[in-house]
């Protein structure tokens, strides 16, 4: 990536997407904030069951991603850092996320109740909805069927994934 590239993708509000190696992540977002670098790495608290007991952890949202703002200084600190493995890109340029899809993300999961799952599968478009209760109202998303149970999907298309949640129905509204 060139010089021109790194000033770009480091002078704006965006994030950007950093790939690390698997099961890194945790230990990535330690060396970042250890550099004092902005990071952040959407955890969601899971019950995993084991042999001989159950036990509550909180696992990456996006396995072997993790978000970025570093300054131009920083830039190639990030990639230079143990544990990751590369700036995601597509068509060539790095994949941006916009500041308020990462703050749609901590609503997400700040969220009472609300049940994520993250896919990679690609969905047909369907009907837009509105969020009109909740901490997560006023964002827009569609309501997709996935595995029997309709959900609401929120798509990142800088990192081909989306996101898909389980809310009431009370919780949504048809977009006009």
């Amino acid at each position: 990536m060139g010089q021109l590239d790194a000033k770009n993708a480091a002078t704006n509000t965006d994030w950007l997407v950093a790939y690390t190696k698997p099961r890194n992540e945790k230990k990535v977002l330690e060396r970042l904030q250890a550099m004092g670098i902005d990071v952040y790495l959407p955890l969601q608290r899971t019950l995993k069951q084991w042999s001989d007991r159950k036990k509550w952890v909180n696992e990456p949202l996006f396995r072997s991603y993790i978000f970025v703002r570093p300054t131009l200084k920083e830039y190639y600190s990030v990639v230079q850092t143990d544990g990751v493995v590369r700036y995601v890109n597509f068509a060539k340029q790095v994949s941006k996320v916009p500041n308020s899809t990462i703050e749609q993300i901590k609503y997400l999961l700040n969220e009472p109740g609300v049940n994520i799952e993250v896919s990679q599968e690609h969905f047909a478009p369907g009907t837009h909805i509105t969020i009109s209760m909740g901490a997560m109202r006023g964002m827009e998303g569609e309501v997709v069927e996935h595995r029997g149970t309709q959900k609401l999907i929120v798509r990142m298309e800088s990192i081909s994934h989306s996101i898909l949640v389980t809310l009431p129905r009370s919780y949504v509204e048809l977009t006009k």
